[in-house]
């Protein structure tokens, strides 16, 4: 029997520097195969929780968010473009990118963990939003990401359309924030 190492891996579907983690992350874990086994769990992070669904332009959110030019964002956006492709991530970032609500993505990775691989379902919603440039906050794009990795399409839209783990989902995001978690991606061992 192989030790094992729980990793929680607290983050936001909306944040680019975690897609990059996760990529980073699963990429150690691989290597480690037949010597540990990893259990790796998601925990939900909202960087902005007041985001609309229909989403901001990541340059003026970045602007107005921290003062930086126009220029200096690009220039973040080419360098983290660089910084994802050597993860093996083709991020498509440009003038016209947007930042989406992510919270009821984290409700599906919440019930992929009982009703699936929440691994891929993370994957695919972070290659949804950085690399195709899909809105991740609209409910049948959400669906057809949870049936491209094979989960129940009539379930996931059940659970868009209520309430369901809206509770669970938020009492983790609490659970995190007051262990002192105020950005991400955090990954706790």
């Amino acid at each position: 029997m192989l030790p094992r190492l729980k990793i929680d891996y607290v983050s936001d579907i909306a944040c680019p520097w975690c897609a990059i983690g996760l990529a980073g992350l699963v990429e150690a874990a691989s290597r480690l195969q037949g010597v540990i086994e990893v259990e790796l769990q998601f925990q939900p992070f909202e960087l902005n929780r007041n985001m609309p669904p229909e989403g901001v332009n990541m340059g003026e959110h970045l602007v107005a968010l921290t003062g930086a030019s126009a220029a200096q964002i690009d220039d973040e956006r080419r360098n983290l473009t660089a910084i994802a492709a050597e993860a093996g991530l083709a991020f498509k970032l440009d003038r016209e990118t947007r930042i989406w609500n992510s919270f009821d993505a984290h409700r599906l990775v919440y019930w992929a963990e009982q009703a699936g691989d929440p691994l891929l379902l993370k994957t695919a919603l972070f290659r949804a939003n950085f690399c195709d440039g899909r809105q991740i906050s609209n409910h049948e794009v959400l669906t057809e990401i949870a049936v491209e990795c094979g989960l129940d399409g009539a379930r996931a839209r059940e659970i868009l359309s209520t309430e369901t783990y809206l509770d669970d989902v938020d009492e983790r995001m609490k659970l995190w924030m007051n262990r002192g978690i105020r950005g991400v991606p955090a990954i706790i061992f």
